[in-house]
């Protein structure tokens, strides 16, 4: 079951959301998380930090799990 990622605006980019679930202590290990690591956001791989993600998005990371956006 996917974790859920709640966000109160109106979307939320990657990089936040890689910080936010833990997946990443900070802000600046984004670049390189993303490129030493498989990311999927609705099923197409993703290696942009400033993806914006909205409510009802899908996040596959491998090892770390599968994460959902919710409002």
């Amino acid at each position: 079951m996917a974790k859920e990622v709640s966000i109160h605006t109106e979307f939320i980019t990657l990089g936040q959301m890689l910080k936010q679930t833990d997946v990443i202590q900070s802000g600046g290990m984004a670049k390189w998380f993303l490129q030493e690591h498989i990311v999927m956001v609705n099923g197409e791989e993703e290696m942009r930090r400033g993806r914006k993600l909205y409510v009802g998005d899908q996040i596959s990371i491998d090892g770390f799990g599968d994460f959902t956006v919710t409002s």
